[in-house]
C-alpha cells in the first residue's frame, strides 16, 4: 500500500513539474508575441514596401580621368548632404563597383524634385562672411585634397592650389577685413543658405557650410586648413572638398518608382501569407512530433523575433526579398529540429530510454546541423558579395537566419527538450512527447531478430536521371521555340504597373501605349492590377510623363521601373559569377569535410537542380529577373545542406569498413540504408520549406511570384536529386575503388612487408 502511494505521489510531484514548465513554454510564447509588434513598427522598411522611388546612377568625372574608389566615396559624401536636404530620414545609398551609386530614397513623394537635386553637379566656392564669392573651385587642382596634420600633430586639411595668382589676391584682400574669414561651401543656394545663420552649424552634417577658415596672410602656394579636426572629421571634409573640386556626372541608368498603396498593399498581403505559412509549419511539426512540435513551435516564434531584432539592430532595411528570405529560413531553420527529432527516434527505437535518446540523439545530429548550415552560409555570402540590390538584401537576411538558427532552433531548443525530459513525466510516454509508440519500439526490436532486406532505393536514381533528362529536353525544345521570357533587370526597357479600381480593356492599353510613342513587349493583366513592358528605356521626363498619363486617366497608383542595357550586362556577369564560385566553393567544402568524389557528386546534383529550374521557367514561361538568381542560389545552399545530411548518414554507416574489402552489394546495402534512415527528414524538410513558399505563391506580391515558382521547382527537385540522385552518382564514381587498395594503403603495405621479411632474414 505504500508502494503504490509512493508511487501516486511521484507521479503527481512529475505532473506539476510538466504543467508548471508547459505555463513558462507558453508564458514565454505569448510574451513573444506581444514583443513582434513594437520590434516590428521600429524597422526600417524599404521602398517595396512603403514607396518611394530608386535610381542608379553611372559616375562619370567631367575631367575625362578615370573613375576611382576614392573619387566614387567623394561623390557618396556630397550626396548624403543634398539628401539631407530633401527631408528623407532613412535613405539608402550604396556603392556598386567603381563608377555606381544605387540610391534608395523610400517615402519620397516628389521623384522629380529630388531626381534633380541628386544628379546636380557638384559645385564648391569660397565666400566672404557676407556670402558674396571670392572664388569657385577651379582655383584647386580637381581632387587634390589630402588629410596632413598641423604642427601640433592634430588631424588638418592639405588643399593643393592650381592658380596660385588667384588665390594669392583674394587671400591677400580678406586678411585685412574686420572678419577674415573664408567660408567654404558645398552646392551653394542663395534662397536657403546664409553664413549668418549656418555659422554655428558649418561642418555639421546638416549644413552646407563645410569650414570656416581665418586668413592672416595672403597664400600663393597650398594651404593647410586647421579647426580641432578628429581623423575621421578631417577625412569627410577632404572628400566633400574633392566632390566640389573634382565634379562629376551622374547618369541615370536605372530607376523604380513605387506608390505608397502599391506597397502597403505589398506588405499587408506578404504578411498574412507569413503568417499562414509558419502557421501551417506549426501545426505539421505538432501532428509529427506531438509535444516536441510544440516546442519548436515556441523556438519558431523566439526565432523569428531574434531575426527581427537583429536586423533592427545591425540597421537594415526590410525589404520584400528580405521578408522571402526570412520566411524561407523559418522552413529551413525547422530543418535544425527534424534532424535532431529524427535521431532521437532512432535511438528510441532502439530500445534507449528518454533520457539516453535525447543524449545520444542531440550529439548525433549537431555535426550534420552544422555542415548542413556552413554550406548554405558560403551561398549565402556569395550572393551578398556579387548580387545587386535585391540580391544582397535577401543574402544579409538569409546570413542572419542561419546564425539565429545555430541559437534557436539549436541550443535553446535542446534547452527546452531537456527541461521536459528532466521532469521524468515522459519518461513512459514516448508517444506523447515524440510520436515513437511502444508498440513501433517493440516491432523495431523484434525485427531486428530477423534479417530484413534494405529497400532498393538506389535503383531510383536512374529513373530520376531519366526523368530529369526529359524535363531538360522539354525545356530545350521550349527555349528554341518561345525562349526566355526575360524581366527588364535582364532585357532593359521600362516596366509600368498601374493599380486601378476602374475597368480598362486591352485595346485601352494599346490606344494609351501608342499615344505615348512606347513599343510594347507585353501586357499582364490582373484583377488588381496592370504590369506593361515596353521596350523603351524611359528617361527621368518620360518616366513623369508616363506616371502623370495614367494616374490621370485611371485614377491609379503608377510603379515605373527603367533598367538600361548597361545594367542589364552588369547583372548577367555578377549572376552567373555568382553561381560559378558557388558550385566552386561548394566542391572545395565538401572535399574537405568528406572526400572529392562527394564534392563532385554533390555538385552535379546542384546543377541538375538549376537545370531542371531553368527548364520550369521556360516551360511555365516565368518572367527570369534578379530574384530568379536569389532562388537559383538559394536552391544551391538548400539542396546542398539536404544532400550533407545523406552523404553524412553514408559516411557514418561505412566508418568501420573498408572500401577495398567491400563488394558492389555490400556498397549499394549502405548507400540504401542511408537513404532510408534520412528519408523522413527530407520530407519533412521539404514540406516546412514548401509551406511558406506556396502560402506566399497564392497570396504573396506579384514582384516575388518568380522566386515563389522557382523556389517551388527547385525544391521538389533538390528533394528528388539528394535523396535518389546524389548517391546514385556517388556509387558509380565510387565502385571502381571497391577491392582496390588506395596507392598510399599499397606502399604501406609493401613497406610492412619489407620489415617482415627482414625480421624473418
Amino acid at each position: 500500500m505504500k508502494i503504490g502511494k509512493k508511487k501516486t505521489k511521484s507521479k503527481n510531484i512529475k505532473k506539476r513539474r510538466m504543467l508548471t514548465r508547459t505555463v513558462l513554454l507558453v508564458s514565454l510564447s505569448v510574451l513573444i508575441c506581444l514583443l513582434f509588434n513594437p520590434v516590428f513598427k521600429n524597422l526600417k522598411f524599404g521602398l517595396d514596401l512603403q514607396g518611394g522611388f530608386e535610381i542608379l546612377y553611372q559616375v562619370e568625372p567631367l575631367d575625362g580621368s578615370d573613375m576611382t574608389k576614392d573619387k566614387l566615396l567623394a561623390t557618396y559624401k556630397s550626396m548624403l548632404k543634398r539628401i539631407d536636404s530633401l527631408g528623407v530620414s532613412e535613405p539608402e545609398i550604396t556603392l556598386e563597383g567603381n563608377d555606381k551609386i544605387r540610391v534608395k530614397l523610400a517615402g519620397v513623394t516628389n521623384r522629380e524634385e529630388a531626381s534633380s537635386t541628386l544628379s546636380t553637379v557638384a559645385s564648391l566656392s569660397f565666400r566672404d562672411t557676407e556670402d558674396n564669392l571670392l572664388m569657385s573651385s577651379d582655383v584647386l587642382k580637381a581632387g587634390g585634397a589630402k588629410v596632413t596634420t598641423d604642427t601640433s600633430g592634430k588631424p588638418a586639411v592639405l588643399l593643393s592650389v592650381e592658380d596660385k595668382s588667384t588665390f594669392y589676391d583674394v587671400t591677400n584682400k580678406v586678411k585685412n577685413y574686420e572678419e577674415n574669414v573664408i567660408v567654404i561651401w558645398l552646392d551653394y543656394n542663395e534662397m536657403t543658405d546664409s553664413y549668418a545663420t549656418e555659422q554655428n552649424y558649418c561642418g555639421s552634417s546638416s549644413s552646407h557650410c563645410l569650414s570656416a577658415a581665418r586668413v592672416d596672410q595672403g597664400f600663393a602656394s597650398d594651404v593647410v586648413i586647421q579647426g580641432d579636426f578628429t581623423q575621421e572629421e578631417a577625412e569627410d571634409l577632404v572628400d566633400l572638398i574633392n566632390s566640389g573640386s573634382m565634379p562629376a556626372q551622374l547618369t541615370e541608368i536605372s530607376s523604380k518608382t513605387v506608390s505608397a498603396s502599391l506597397g502597403d498593399e505589398t506588405l499587408q498581403t506578404t504578411l498574412i501569407a507569413g503568417i499562414i505559412g509558419v502557421a501551417a509549419i506549426i501545426i505539421m511539426l505538432v501532428i509529427v512530433y506531438h509535444f516536441a512540435g510544440l516546442i519548436s513551435a515556441a523556438s519558431i516564434l523566439l526565432y523569428t523575433l531574434l531575426v527581427f531584432a537583429i536586423f533592427w539592430l545591425v540597421g537594415g532595411v526590410l525589404t520584400l526579398p528580405g521578408i522571402a528570405a526570412l520566411i524561407l529560413g523559418i522552413g529551413m531553420a525547422v530543418d535544425a529540429n527534424v534532424l535532431t527529432y529524427a535521431r532521437i527516434k532512432e535511438e528510441l527505437l532502439k530500445g534507449r530510454s528518454l533520457k539516453t535518446a535525447f543524449k545520444n540523439g542531440s550529439k548525433l545530429s549537431f555535426k550534420t546541423i552544422l555542415d548542413s548550415n556552413l554550406t548554405t552560409l558560403l551561398v549565402a555570402i556569395i550572393m551578398f558579395i556579387f548580387g545587386e540590390s535585391s540580391v544582397k538584401g535577401f543574402a544579409t537576411m538569409l546570413i542572419i537566419n542561419i546564425g539565429v538558427t545555430m541559437v534557436t532552433m539549436v541550443a535553446i531548443t535542446r534547452a527546452f527538450m531537456k527541461m521536459f525530459i528532466d521532469c521524468g513525466y515522459f519518461d513512459d510516454k514516448p508517444n506523447l512527447f515524440l510520436h515513437v509508440s511502444e508498440d513501433k519500439i517493440a516491432r523495431e526490436q523484434e525485427e531486428k531478430k530477423t534479417t530484413k532486406k534494405t529497400r532498393n532505393f538506389l535503383g531510383y536514381g536512374k529513373k530520376v536521371a531519366i526523368a530529369a533528362s526529359i524535363i531538360v529536353v522539354v525545356g530545350a525544345i521550349f527555349l528554341g521555340v518561345k525562349g526566355f521570357n526575360l524581366g527588364i533587370d535582364y532585357q532593359a526597357g521600362s516596366d509600368i504597373t498601374i493599380a486601378t479600381d476602374q475597368v480598362v480593356g486591352e485595346d485601352d492599353l494599346k490606344d494609351d501605349i501608342d499615344s505615348l510613342g512606347l513599343e510594347e513587349v507585353s501586357t499582364d493583366m490582373t484583377s488588381d492590377e496592370i504590369n506593361i513592358r515596353v521596350k523603351d528605356v524611359l528617361t527621368k521626363d518620360q518616366v513623369n510623363e508616363v506616371q502623370q498619363y495614367f494616374e490621370d486617366k485611371y485614377a491609379a497608383s503608377v510603379d515605373i521601373g527603367v533598367v538600361s542595357n548597361l545594367v542589364k550586362q552588369e547583372l548577367v556577369k555578377n549572376a552567373v559569377i555568382a553561381i560559378l564560385i558557388s558550385l566552386l566553393g561548394i566542391i572545395a567544402y565538401v572535399s574537405i569535410r568528406f572526400q572529392f568524389s562527394f564534392g563532385l557528386s554533390s555538385v552535379i546534383c546542384l546543377v541538375h537542380d538549376v537545370l531542371i529550374m531553368i527548364a520550369g521557367l521556360l516551360i511555365f514561361q516565368i518572367e527570369v529577373n534578379s530574384m530568379f538568381i536569389a532562388a537559383v542560389l538559394a536552391i544551391i545552399g538548400y539542396s546542398i545542406n539536404n544532400t550533407i545530411v545523406v552523404f553524412d548518414r553514408v559516411r557514418e554507416n561505412m566508418e568501420k569498413k573498408s572500401l577495398e574489402k567491400m563488394t558492389e552489394s555490400d556498397l549499394q546495402e549502405v548507400l540504401n540504408k542511408s537513404i532510408g534512415q534520412t528519408m523522413a527528414r527530407s520530407i519533412y524538410t521539404s514540406l516546412t520549406t514548401l509551406l511558406p513558399i506556396i502560402a506566399l505563391m497564392i497570396l504573396g506580391s506579384r514582384e516575388l511570384i518568380t522566386f515563389n515558382v522557382s523556389m517551388t521547382i527547385g525544391l521538389i527537385a533538390g528533394t528528388f536529386s539528394s535523396v535518389f540522385l546524389a548517391s546514385f552518382i556517388w556509387y558509380h564514381l565510387t565502385k571502381k575503388q571497391l577491392g582496390k587498395k588506395t596507392r598510399a594503403k599499397k606502399n604501406s603495405d609493401e613497406v610492412s612487408e619489407k620489415i617482415i621479411a627482414g625480421i624473418n632474414d
